[in-house]
């Protein structure tokens, strides 16, 4: 994230795509998943928007801190230990996520579905069940309060000081939750679908989609590794954030849109 675009029109399409690419996060999809999947019977149209509602509660605590950064922050200069330490804490969470969600699909019997594994999941006790809207962003809104994104809403805020004021910072975090609303809200949608086609091409689909979320999660934490340890693998990554991003939400939005296809296929074409 140190090296964010100078040209405005890329930054905001970066920014759009990093939000996309963080709606994919494991811990987003694990906890989406338990709160439909916990809706799916009591309130099936609740169900269909849980992943809506979560990513709302997150972009507002990332606006919120965007334009809070923006306002106070002035000429400051980030350290740089901040972004080294940002990344460091990034690529030990997608190793453990991507090592995790591995496993669940390696051990999950033929007729279970996969659910996604989450971290910070565990911690919300009661919340997990959350039955009602405004508890479903709460929700969200306390995934946010990670160091991960926080570093992120700081850094597009301080980048768009040196483009304007507030108004820059709040189009950057508005867009990077836009971005997150998409595939979020997406993910919320095939899950109560997952739910409510519970055969064989499900089954398949869930392989699919843990199968690319965990693969996703080990490739960028082994190129973050490379561009920490290795000077000419970071020179070379430099300014083609905006490719690698594209080209990640790409490979995630092909295969959702493959597991998506599988799920409409009749439950006979899986049979021997």
């Amino acid at each position: 994230m140190q090296n964010l675009p100078n040209d405005w029109l890329s930054l905001l399409i970066l920014t759009f795509v990093l939000g996309m690419k963080h709606g994919f996060d494991a811990d987003h999809l694990a906890t989406i998943d338990g709160l439909t999947r916990y809706n799916a019977r009591r309130n099936p149209v609740l169900a269909r928007y849980c992943g809506t509602l979560f990513s709302i509660g997150h972009g507002g605590v990332v606006i919120f801190i965007a334009l809070g950064v923006s306002t106070l922050a002035g000429q400051w200069e980030v350290p740089a230990w901040f972004g080294m330490l940002g990344a460091m804490i990034s690529i030990a969470f997608l190793v453990a996520l991507g090592s995790l969600n591995l496993a669940a699909v390696l051990a999950a019997e033929p007729h279970e579905m996969v659910r996604p594994v989450g971290l910070k999941g565990r911690w919300l006790g009661k919340l997990g069940q959350a039955s009602h809207p405004l508890l479903i962003t709460l929700v969200g809104a306390l995934f946010a309060l990670s160091f991960d994104t926080l570093s992120q809403a700081a850094f597009f805020a301080l980048t768009a000081t040196r483009f304007g004021g507030w108004q820059h910072a709040l189009m950057l975090a508005t867009l990077f939750m836009l971005g997150m609303l998409l595939t979020d809200g997406i993910n919320g949608l095939w899950i109560a679908r997952l739910i409510a086609r519970a055969d064989q091409a499900a089954l398949v689909a869930s392989r699919v989609m843990g199968l690319v979320v965990s693969g996703v999660s080990l490739l960028v934490a082994a190129f973050g590794a490379a561009r920490l340890l290795s000077p000419s693998v970071d020179a070379w990554s430099d300014g083609k954030e905006l490719g690698f991003g594209l080209a990640l939400v790409a490979i995630v939005t092909l295969s959702f849109f493959a597991a998506l296809r599988l799920t409409r296929r009749p439950a006979t074409a899986f049979r021997m």
